[in-house]
């Protein structure tokens, strides 16, 4: 049988879209809705490649993922993906004036995209191709018994601290929570991939040959590895600046929270690799993968993060506003709850998928209507 050829767009669209990136840059070409013509078209073509691109980094993410065997492939794509969000969030705190929401916006949105939207999908999708899906309890009740902590402790708890700003923390308490954050989730990765790595392991989908048509046998782990950086790297130029360009033109037409839209627009472009990861292992009866992409992007977030904004916050003395509002806090409090209901007896159907649809469906509504 002859060796599959190699797509030459695996290669060249990371590279295409790095060039982009650093040419829009170096040249200051206006990205987003404005006035420029030359903006305009740019920025089409910057979000065309950047979804383009999205694709491909899952490709070679998924190639290093097959040669590293689980664990380790989801956490490398989880680390990747969350990298990305952490240097756009960052470039847009320091980029102007100080926008003390956005870190939160950005983080509430990754966890109600992924809890309520992305789940939502792989328990649906799963389920009306295999009917009944099973995952391990403990795994997966471990990431959830981390991520309501640290979703509690940074996104609820700074509306009841004594601090003088509603919504923040003081110097001393950032450090500390963005310190247990840290620690949180380095003892959740020490757990999934050395103390109780069984707890995390697919049965179904650990079988050899499970993804055999993502691998490219030209290609070796160095390649898959170079190309995702560069891919990856790219996607954090151009969604920076994308971004930048959505918010200054939200900002011209006087749109009222434009951060709440600017914060899900970075959550949705950065989570699409380990979304489309995560579905595809809930259609292939790989539930546990699936969950361990999903929900480890969320847990990667807030653990991630919190103490990068934190650090960043603490060193500028830019102020930064943690705490949710109520209707946001609500829906936080009920997709967790959900959530644990919903893996509560270790399977799931149709109508457990739905649940979590109906709740991203409310998030939505109340993110373009505030």
């Amino acid at each position: 049988m002859a060796p599959r050829p190699i797509s030459i767009h695996r290669y060249l669209i990371p590279i295409a879209c790095l060039a982009l990136a650093v040419g829009i840059q170096v040249a200051k070409v206006p990205v987003g809705a404005g006035r420029h013509g030359i903006g305009i078209v740019v920025s089409a073509l910057a979000i065309a490649l950047l979804l383009a691109t999205v694709f491909v980094v899952l490709q070679h993410a998924e190639g290093l993922a097959l040669r590293l065997g689980q664990p380790y492939g989801t956490l490398l794509l989880t680390f990747a993906v969350t990298t990305v969000e952490v240097s756009i969030i960052l470039a847009m705190m320091l980029h102007g004036e100080n926008n003390p929401t956005l870190a939160r916006e950005s983080v509430f949105s990754t966890v109600m995209i992924v809890c309520a939207g992305v789940v939502g999908l792989c328990l649906t999708l799963g389920s009306m191709q295999h009917r009944q899906q099973e995952m391990k309890r403990q795994g997966t009740s471990a990431i959830l018994s981390v991520l309501t902590a640290l979703a509690v402790l940074t996104l609820i708890l700074p509306n009841f601290t004594l601090h003088d700003a509603p919504g923040t923390f003081s110097r001393l308490q950032l450090t500390f929570v963005s310190i247990c954050s840290a620690l949180l989730y380095g003892s959740f990765v020490f757990a999934q991939t050395v103390r109780h790595r069984d707890d995390f392991v697919d049965d179904i989908g650990d079988a050899e040959g499970t993804h055999a048509g993502h691998a490219h046998p030209g290609e070796g782990s160095w390649i898959n590895a170079v190309l995702l950086m560069i891919g990856l790297f790219g996607i954090v130029l151009l969604a920076e600046r994308v971004a930048i360009g959505v918010e200054n033109g939200l900002d011209a037409i006087g749109v009222q929270q434009a951060d709440a839209i600017v914060g899900a627009l970075i959550a949705t472009l950065v989570l699409l690799p380990e979304a489309l990861s995560a579905i595809r292992a809930a259609m292939n009866n790989e539930l546990q993968r699936s969950l361990n992409i999903a929900l480890g992007s969320a847990l990667a977030t807030i653990g991630l993060t919190i103490p990068s904004i934190g650090i960043a916050s603490v060193i500028t003395g830019r102020e930064l506003t943690l705490g949710l509002p109520g209707g946001d806090a609500v829906l936080l409090a009920l997709i967790l709850g959900i959530s644990i209901h919903s893996f509560g007896t270790g399977r799931t159907n149709v109508l457990t998928g739905l649940v979590h649809l109906v709740v991203f469906v409310a998030f939505i509504l109340l993110v373009t209507t505030k």
